[in-house]
């Protein structure tokens, strides 16, 4: 069992691919652009069926290469059902003019809270976390204490609510009743930047402190 963090794209956003060495499964969470190709060799080289896309949220940086990798591998592709306009028209909710086009993608199976995402060993609830974006979704593996974030909560920060769909008191919100009600030794994974755990942001960051989650403006 392990896993495997590709950061690329012109934002630096990471892709992580989840894998079973044992039954030869894997899941691949948020496909940044760029990262078709060097997952697509992983796979192969390590004899891995790839058994879903999953997506944390509908940003154009967390999904630009999702329709490459559907094609390539015949995976589908999973995201909440709140965050699937931005994904079938990503060209008009950009909030600013890319150099390079944006590939619509088609929804397989729609997220929700509750659910539970299965691969091999690893086992995956479901959470669902507006507020950087309204359909943002978190992966929570309570056996291995991992928990897939995206960008709701980042190593001493946590995801901007600046751009269409987000909302500063629904992300803090999120992050007080979903994730640090998570023990502290849980490791996350962030969708930018580097990795941390539950403890470190419950004590460390300062969107984190009562005054935030009180106001919420940011």
């Amino acid at each position: 069992m392990k896993i495997y963090p590709l950061e690329a794209g012109p934002v630096a956003t990471y892709g992580y691919l989840i894998t079973d060495s044992e039954t030869k499964k894997a899941v691949l969470v948020d496909t940044p652009k760029d990262c078709a190709e060097p997952f697509l060799q992983l796979l192969k080289d390590e004899n891995l069926e790839l058994e879903r896309i999953l997506l944390t949220h509908s940003h154009w940086d967390h999904t630009a290469d999702a329709a490459e990798m559907q094609r390539r591998t015949g995976a589908p592709i999973y995201l909440h059902k709140d965050d699937e306009y931005r994904a079938t028209d990503p060209g008009k909710y950009l909030g600013w003019k890319l150099p390079f086009e944006i590939e619509a993608i088609s929804i397989d199976e729609f997220l929700k809270e509750g659910d539970t995402i299965e691969c091999g060993r690893w086992k995956f609830d479901v959470i669902h976390t507006p507020g950087h974006t309204e359909g943002g979704v978190c992966f929570i593996d309570h056996a291995m204490k991992i928990a897939l974030v995206g960008d709701t909560l980042f190593k001493s920060s946590v995801g901007r609510t600046d751009l269409p769909g987000g909302d500063a008191k629904m992300l803090l919100k999120s992050i007080r009743e979903k994730l640090l009600t998570l023990p502290d030794d849980y490791t996350v994974l962030p969708g930018h930047g580097d990795m941390t755990t539950i403890g470190a942001e419950r004590k460390r960051n300062p969107f984190l402190k009562p005054e935030f989650f009180e106001g919420g403006d940011f």
